[in-house]
């Protein structure tokens, strides 16, 4: 009998091991909810009659141990609203997909801007986190809070990250913490990364690939473009207006 149990033992051990070792590779399905109406320009305060004030989209993160891939799921043609004076308003998320691979601290991405498309090198960068004692459950695993501050951005972002799944991995290019991102939340509601689904399984031949085509350009060139541009929209990007 003690034998027996012990057998029951080790197969339990071993099982549990299996299924740690199974969590290094799979897909994270997350949810990216934008508020439309933020960043709209006080003089441009009509708009927010003819647009919902939130619109979600779908992302996958493929991983493995060494790298992973966050990508959009292909979505429905872009949602567009309009008035009586012939104003169309088109909301649509622009590309992005971000490649990272930990051990050579490589980011790689293919950004859409201004209906340009750019691929951006840089590096993981894990300065600027403030980690915190402070915990809370999602999909079933504890998480970890971490927030930084950026003042010149005017940005504060807090995260939620477990340990039980893999190191740097994350949403976007929020993979520089020692563990794995669920949830991202930026200046308290403006853009929200939630983790909904997570399978462990083995990846297809094909399903991380690194981004190609795009305008090289380094990531800090690319964010100074950006913060630029977004300051003489008054911050509505993702918002395009016609006039019929």
């Amino acid at each position: 009998m003690k034998k027996i149990l012990l057998l029951a033992g080790v197969l339990v051990a071993l099982s549990a091991g299996l299924c740690m070792a199974q969590s290094t590779e799979g897909v994270i399905d997350f949810d990216f909810k934008v508020n439309m109406h933020r960043n709209i320009p006080k003089d441009n305060e009509g708009i927010k009659a003819m647009i919902p004030e939130f619109r979600t989209s779908q992302f996958q993160l493929f991983f493995s141990a060494g790298e992973s891939l966050f990508k959009p799921v292909e979505e429905d043609d872009d949602e567009e609203a309009s008035n009586n004076n012939g104003v169309q308003i088109k909301m649509r998320m622009p590309l992005t997909e971000v490649y990272t691979n930990p051990a050579d601290q490589q980011v790689i991405e293919l950004r859409e801007f201004m209906d340009k498309k750019y691929l951006v090198t840089d590096t993981l960068k894990a300065s600027g986190w403030k980690l915190s004692a402070e915990t809370k459950t999602i999909l079933g695993y504890e998480c970890k809070k971490a927030t930084k501050v950026d003042t010149a951005r005017k940005q504060t972002t807090v995260v939620w990250f477990t340990d039980k799944v893999r190191s740097s991995l994350g949403p976007d290019r929020y993979s520089s913490l020692p563990g794995t991102v669920l949830e991202v939340n930026i200046n308290e509601g403006e853009r929200i990364y939630i983790a909904r689904k997570i399978d462990a399984r083995s990846l297809k031949k094909g399903e991380i690939k690194i981004p190609s085509g795009g305008t090289p350009i380094s990531g800090a060139a690319f964010r100074k473009m950006v913060d630029e541009q977004m300051k003489k929209m008054g911050g509505s990007g993702g918002i395009i207006i016609r006039r019929n």
